[in-house]
């Protein structure tokens, strides 16, 4: 009996493998349009894998008899429609040309639906078939369902590693091919035509290969920052590094300059310009200039923008975020800096620091201690210092890197000043001028968190034409200094925006660089001379008053809780949003990718659910269908909830999003699976096991709502490892417990239609929680989105029938083929 039950459980194999690559080729997807296009279109690949996955539940449960009896010879002869579609589908995906500049045109905007449209046609049968293969399984070994949904989570658990793993060594271009390996190897298994389908799998990969290395390759969009620099006549590409963070490319040509905000009076100063650099970008998108040997030269650092504060005091110990390829570095110690901790959390950066990179020289000085940690984990130490400096580019440099500019941050680095220090905030005016004046907002916060009872009076900001800079003390700014702020921006033609006592009227008589109030909702601009938009809101948004901009534009302060630093637009003013999309900074640009990623799925989950019904195919019994309707959408949009959740607290913790992105996924899918493998224990007492899972969720979702962020604040200082085995440690016992509900609910359905109806509903509303939580997330914050969570698998657990009921197929079923 048990050599049987060990056979029966080692032929779900090919489960695992199909599971494995089908999740690989769904990262690999997402990676290839962070490269090739920008990564908010990477939700696309979200909802076409979730779509795939629902309509192959729903075409199972038309064809349930069918299904039963052919199931597995088409389980034979998927792998191989699954390696030909995934290469078919990768190439025609590189080779759509889909230009997102073009999508907010409105004057082009839509032949770009078609593109989107490209995208799905040639994606959506990979995933449909992945789909079908998941859902025959359930269908072909009814009777341990549990089983299926081990191996099923276990193989994407696993997958998520490998192909994370992957990225160290290939360009995400190159993965695909890696990955269709395993789905050949999922085809040699024992079937009833065994040759047959090792002859078909062995013949689609060859072709799948040749067509992927052989064929047109894919290519670097040419709106890309990178491709003009990568084009320029006797530009080199001087080094290349590959990780799951993003691929790394190290350029030389003449356009290369330190990207830095420098006075236009900087000759008139008697000082030098910016230096030629190297570029070293990432995914495209260009990060920092890193020092050519002999040419760290920073005689420019005084014309800067961000020279102020080391006018304003003398030889500071500085904090600095960000070291700007090392430039920051050198400038801080050029204008009179006794010590820097010089905080580099980008791994290729800070190694670029202390190793060099290509015919980068490394940078070594006696005055400068290097750290990995970011910004507010070294604002747990009790080291205080004179200034804490943010660099420009720091909030670019990676995505964990928003954090720095939440209210929780700015206090933390008022708490370790030195008397009469100064924070160094840097804001992009370029796009929106109310980004500065949200800043402002979060600094009000954090001024008031720390117990002061006047904010206004601890803040300056001034500007020049693109950037801002926020200075933060936690003493009130006095007259000596607020002079010598002014004497500083008029030398260098900067504006000074407020301080202290500012008369508004009487400064626009003097401005330098002539920043005009822009209507959002007319689209006009609104100027009766020299204007400086961010000094006539800045006095109202430090005093907690409601403003003009505040009409149009979001200036809630970032929080952990709500860390999005480029989420200023209204969703709920949509129809402006979409009138003015030529205007709408690409940072902006993902929440609208995932309200239409909502739309669509909304339609998708809703057909899901209906066409089965109305087809005729399913007869309640002893109560209804009601239960199912509640249950499975419950359970997909909860547990990616959580999932959504963890990733944002775990990217926290480990200070990396793509660190947390990897744990929490492969952690959850892992645990998950061997929750779902012990799910056989309570199979003949369901309600128990639902019962155990829901009160689990609802305790550690109130443990976590009280104490997680304060655990992750304490520990931050922690190595890196310590925080990475908390972090699993923390999410175990949930994943474990989510393992549970699913399978259980399905062992309920018997070998009818409704198996792979629920399996469908389960996946369709996951298309829908994946931008849902997004959008929650970024309106009302992921605490929010916790509790969310909670109530769905309490709904969950309510709505299972306290007695057996169960939705047959229309006709007799089939008996499962696989049944003993």
């Amino acid at each position: 009996m048990h050599a049987t039950t060990a056979r029966r459980s080692f032929a779900l194999l090919p489960l695992f493998l199909v599971s494995l690559t089908t999740i690989g080729y769904e990262i690999a997807l997402t990676r290839y349009f962070a490269v090739a296009e920008w990564s908010d279109y990477g939700y696309w690949v979200i909802s076409i894998v979730m779509a795939g996955f629902a309509l192959s539940g729903v075409a199972v449960a038309l064809a349930r008899d069918a299904a039963a009896r052919h199931g597995a010879a088409v389980l034979g002869a998927l792998p191989a429609l699954l390696i030909l579609s995934a290469a078919i589908g990768f190439h025609f995906t590189a080779e759509n040309p889909f230009n997102p500049l073009q999508l907010q045109n409105p004057v082009t905007w839509a032949a770009q639906l078609w593109n989107i449209a490209g995208y799905y046609a040639a994606l959506l049968p990979f995933f449909f078939f992945a789909g079908l293969f998941v859902s025959l399984s359930f269908v072909l070994n009814a009777d341990r369902v549990g089983s299926v949904y081990a191996w099923d989570l276990t193989g994407a658990g696993i997958g998520a590693a490998l192909v994370l793993g992957l990225m160290f060594l290939l360009h995400p271009f190159r993965l695909v091919p890696a990955l269709l390996v395993p789905l050949a190897i999922s085809g040699m298994w024992p079937t009833a035509r065994p040759w047959i389908g090792r002859g078909a799998s062995c013949t689609a990969l060859i072709a799948a290969e040749a067509l992927l290395l052989l064929g047109s390759q894919p290519q670097i969009s040419d709106y890309k920052p990178i491709y003009a620099p990568l084009h320029t006549p006797g530009a080199q590409v001087l080094a290349e590094h590959y990780s799951p963070r993003g691929v790394y490319t190290l350029l030389d040509d003449f356009t290369e300059r330190v990207d830095t905000d420098v006075s236009n009076d900087a000759g008139m100063l008697g000082l030098p310009g910016p230096p030629r650099s190297f570029g070293l970008y990432r995914d495209g998108h260009r990060i920092a200039g890193l020092p050519r040997a002999g040419a760290l030269d920073v005689g420019y650092a005084g014309a800067s923008l961000d020279a102020l504060p080391y006018q304003l005091i003398a030889h500071p110990s500085v904090l600095l975020a960000g070291a700007s390829g090392g430039f920051r570095i050198a400038e801080a110690l050029h204008l009179g800096a006794a010590k820097v901790v010089a905080l580099e959390p980008e791994p290729v950066l800070r190694r670029a620091l202390r190793y060099g990179l290509g015919p980068s020289p490394p940078q070594d000085n006696d005055r400068v201690r290097f750290s990995g940690q970011g910004p507010l984990a070294a604002a747990q130490s009790n080291a205080r210092y004179d200034i804490i400096d943010i660099s420009a580019d720091f909030l670019d440099a990676a995505p964990a890197n928003g954090t720095a500019f939440t209210v929780e941050a700015i206090a933390a680095y008022l708490h370790h000043l030195q008397p009469g220090g100064i924070v160094s905030l840097p804001v992009s005016i370029r796009d929106f001028p109310v980004y500065a004046l949200r800043a402002l907002a979060t600094a009000r916060t954090a001024l008031q968190q720390i117990g002061v009872a006047d904010p206004a009076a601890h803040v300056v900001v001034y500007r020049s034409a693109w950037n801002a800079r926020l200075l933060v003390s936690d003493a009130p700014w006095t007259a000596a200094r607020i002079a010598e702020v002014r004497r500083f921006c008029d030398q260098r033609s900067f504006d000074v925006s407020y301080y202290p006592g500012l008369d508004v009227t009487a400064a626009r008589s003097n401005i330098y660089n002539d920043l005009p109030a822009v209507s959002f909702t007319s689209g006009e601009v609104t100027s009766g001379g020299p204007d400086d938009s961010i000094a006539d809101e800045a006095a109202a948004v430090l005093a907690g008053k409601n403003t003009q901009s505040a009409d149009a534009f979001s200036l809630a302060p970032m929080t952990l809780d709500r860390p999005f630093f480029f989420s200023a637009l209204r969703l709920s003013q949509i129809g402006l949003l979409v009138r003015r999309l030529e205007v709408l900074p690409q940072a902006e640009i993902g929440a609208l990718v995932n309200l239409a990623v909502l739309a669509q799925a909304v339609v998708i989950a809703l057909a899901v659910l209906l066409v089965p019904l109305i087809a005729g195919r399913l007869r309640p019994e002893a109560g209804g269908i009601g239960w199912i309707l509640l249950y499975f959408p419950a359970l997909g949009l909860g547990f990616l909830f959580l999932e959504i959740y963890l990733i944002e607290q775990t990217s926290l913790w480990l200070g990396d999003r793509t660190s947390g992105f990897a744990l929490v996924l492969t952690g959850m899918l892992i645990f998950s699976g061997l929750g779902s493998a012990a799910s056989g224990r309570f199979m003949q007492r369901p309600r128990q096991g639902i019962a155990l899972a829901a009160i689990v969720t609802a305790g550690w979702c109130v443990a976590t709502y009280v104490g997680l962020q304060p655990a992750i604040l304490a520990t931050l200082g922690a190595p890196w490892a310590m925080r990475a085995v908390l972090a699993v440690a923390v999410m175990a016992p949930l994943a474990f417990a989510l393992g549970l509900p699913f399978p259980l609910g399905l062992s309920r359905l018997g070998t009818g239609a409704a198996l792979p109806w629920a399996w469908g509903l389960n996946g369709a509303f996951s298309v829908v929680a994946t931008p849902l939580a997004n959008l929650i997330a970024r309106e009302s914050g992921f605490r929010l989105l916790l509790l969310c969570a909670a109530g769905l698998y309490a709904t969950s657990a309510l709505a299972f029938p306290a007695a057996r009921r169960r939705v047959h197929w229309f006709h007799h079923p089939a008996r499962s083929p696989g049944a003993d």
